[in-house]
């Protein structure tokens, strides 16, 4: 029984990047031989066991075999004749096909170069910045496509080698994305916009022709041209992946990074004959994310703060504009006094739209700090004694409202007035 360390792990530490995930394989194995060990089985569709003191995962050797259409259609082969060879061939590209026997990696996590197990290429590949398939079987994965376009994201120097660009676009081609299940879709992407540079992920997906399939709402958006005096990117676009890369920029969560990517959907169906002007888009881009969000089933956080975004961000951004009434019905309509910490967001991905355009990178947007002392006011409003107050003189609960509406506005007025 052999083990060694594969994968990620591997690649990661040829670059000089921290491990914090290490992956073993197991050669000449049964799943009896593990659990004689203490290991923990875990796998579902292939076994796969927790180390009982590192909680590392170990697999058994394995091959796979296309049996239908899709992610789930494999027949899997996991038994002690595997090799450690053919179970890197079953990889999808080449910097993720390496491996180092366990004996051979010091308690630093390092090895010598001469251990270094690479019977496909990927040392040279991962010196050219290079993403190679393994093999042809790389077709037989649509999520190998994904993933392709999130290691992009992290790597952002990286290209995908031509030939591997053309066996993407043959596979979406042929309809294998078509045949991804939603949740698998969603789970690849977020972990593309959490990377450095989530833009190439999107370049990526765009060049291969799987953008077009899976997020045809964003795909739509290149070409569509803006008013050049308020976006000298022109291109929606464009200016879409340089909003998303300032959120990765200013470490936005992964609700803010949704934000970004959605925010502008409505320009994508603009009546020809109004542009550049994008008038109402705001409302368009509300509809297309909440068809986007129903069809990958994007969890509730993530969907309700894009829903805010998209609908309030020209508001947001105007607001140096409005007087205290529209403020308040402004901070009311994004629900910020119940949900303080999701409007915190809402003002941070409105920043990332301010903030990526051409020229603008370094920009200051005093809207926000402007609306957090907004927010600020109207929460030291005492809605308690007004409502107990007006209710023990017989006041209903929407005059309750109406009253607490009224001081927040007041309350706001006065603030303005004194503010610099």
């Amino acid at each position: 029984m052999c083990t060694y360390l594969v994968g990620g792990a591997v690649r990661d530490a040829l670059l000089g990047w921290p491990v914090t995930d290490r992956d073993w394989v197991v050669v000449g194995a049964t799943p009896g031989h593990m659990l004689a060990q203490g290991f923990v089985p875990v796998g579902k569709d292939f076994p796969v066991f927790l180390h009982p003191q590192t909680h590392d995962e170990f697999a058994l050797a394995r091959t796979e075999r296309k049996t239908a259409p899709g992610y789930h259609g494999f027949a899997v082969h996991a038994a002690p004749d595997v090799t450690l060879e053919e179970d890197l061939a079953r990889r999808d590209i080449t910097v993720n096909a390496m491996a180092v026997a366990a004996c051979h990696v010091h308690s630093d996590g390092q090895w010598d170069a001469h251990h270094l197990i690479d019977p496909y290429g990927g040392a040279q590949d991962l010196a050219a910045r290079v993403f190679r398939h393994v093999s042809p079987a790389f077709r037989e994965d649509p999520v190998r496509i994904l993933r392709v376009a999130r290691l992009a994201a992290r790597f952002a120097d990286f290209t995908v080698a031509p030939e591997t660009l053309q066996l993407m676009r043959d596979m979406v081609a042929v309809g294998e994305v078509d045949h991804l299940v939603p949740e698998r879709v969603w789970q690849e992407l977020a972990r593309g916009l959490m990377e450095v540079k989530p833009s190439r992920m999107f370049e990526v997906l765009r060049d291969c022709g799987a953008l077009i399939k899976l997020l045809p709402e964003v795909d739509a958006l290149w070409g569509v041209a803006q008013r050049a005096d308020y976006h000298p990117e022109v291109d929606t676009g464009i200016h879409v992946m340089m909003v998303l890369d300032m959120s990765a920029r200013l470490q936005a969560p992964l609700p803010v990074r949704l934000a970004c990517l959605c925010h502008d959907l409505g320009k994508g169906n603009t009546p020809p004959h109004i542009l550049p002007r994008h008038l109402g888009h705001e409302q368009r881009s509300a509809q297309l994310l909440k068809s986007l969000c129903e069809r990958l089933r994007v969890p509730t956080d993530c969907r309700e703060l894009a829903d805010v975004v998209a609908r309030e961000h020209s508001n947001i951004h105007r607001s140096p504009e409005l007087d205290a009434a529209a403020l308040v019905r402004l901070l009311e309509r994004c629900d910020a006094l119940r949900k303080p910490e999701r409007f915190a967001q809402v003002l941070l991905a409105c920043e990332c739209d301010a903030r990526g355009r051409l020229g603008y990178f370094d920009s200051p947007y005093p809207q926000r700090q402007r609306l957090l002392n907004v927010f600020a006011t109207m929460q030291s409003v005492e809605t308690k004694s007004i409502a107990s107050n007006a209710m023990a003189s017989g006041a209903s609960g929407q005059k309750v409202g109406g009253l607490i509406h009224q001081a927040r506005i007041r309350a706001v007025q006065m603030a303005l007035l004194l503010s610099p």
